[in-house]
């Protein structure tokens, strides 16, 4: 369906990891449900979905949450792009990003993955890199700590403080590029605050 965006936010599954900077993704797509009223089910594509609007009599949203943990998170993107007919540059994927500051979003299409090894899983499965991304900065680990162990552990508290705008940030630029496209989105969200 030519008016339907796949809208896919990537973190781990299961309690251990909701709270941790990998699972932004899923943090955005939760905000953007709650903004709707709506709660997650179960998909046989291998995800939570909810079925919506960006509002009434507008183009619909797959809000999606991929059962999988992060690097292999392409085969249920995959799944639902087949299931809903969305194509690539209609499936906007939300993830965390390291290589951006903290409390800062940056949106492109295509493009490398940087060594975010959900985004490189994704491109595999659904055979292009040029999708529409909502890279949310979580920062790099201070110090000689191991990013790995970075991405898997919980938000600071200073973080946690400014953590509700910045997803609301989020969520609010993934509808402004659905409804304006990548350019008015990238031209309000770039700018510093």
């Amino acid at each position: 369906m030519a008016d339907t965006w796949l809208i896919v936010g990537l973190g781990n599954p299961g309690p251990r990891y909701e709270a941790t900077r990998h699972n932004v993704g899923q943090l955005v797509v939760d905000e953007l449900a709650a903004r709707r009223g709506e709660s997650f089910r179960a998909h046989k594509g291998g995800a939570r979905v909810v079925e919506t609007w960006v509002r009434p009599g507008a183009d619909k949203l797959v809000l999606a949450k991929p059962n999988s943990f992060m690097n292999v998170s392409g085969t249920p993107v995959a799944a639902l792009a087949r299931f809903y007919s969305v194509p690539p540059e209609r499936t906007v994927v939300i993830h965390d990003e390291l290589d951006i500051p903290f409390d800062t979003l940056k949106l492109k299409i295509g493009g490398g993955h940087g060594g975010h090894n959900g985004v490189r899983d994704i491109a595999s499965a659904i055979g292009t890199a040029d999708f529409p991304r909502v890279r949310v900065g979580i920062g790099r680990p201070p110090g000689r700590q191991d990013p790995a162990d970075w991405v898997l552990s919980p938000f600071g508290k200073i973080e946690r403080e400014t953590l509700p705008v910045l997803v609301a940030d989020s969520a609010d630029a993934v509808e402004l590029l659905v409804t304006e496209g990548l350019l008015a989105a990238q031209q309000k969200h770039h700018a510093p605050r």
